[in-house]
């Protein structure tokens, strides 16, 4: 009896740390999500940013054509 009782406690020591932990970890992540959301990703660029692309339309012929060139 005294075995199956020190067993027992030990176990329950077990998920109660085990409930600890993952709890602590779960808050965490939360934390870390909540801080990147809070970031503004879609802010235009500040400095002296360059717009690299164009908006002219290619022809389709010469988009046919980089399509099969990059082999995509």
């Amino acid at each position: 009896m005294n075995k199956s009782n020190h067993q027992l406690n030990e176990l329950i020591k077990v998920l109660i740390i085990f409930t600890v932990c993952t709890s602590l970890f779960y808050m965490a992540l939360r934390v870390i999500h909540d801080q990147h959301e809070r970031s503004h990703r879609y802010d235009p660029p500040g400095g002296a940013a360059v717009k690299v692309s164009t908006s002219v339309d290619p022809e389709w012929t010469d988009r046919l054509f980089i399509f099969f060139q990059l082999g995509e």
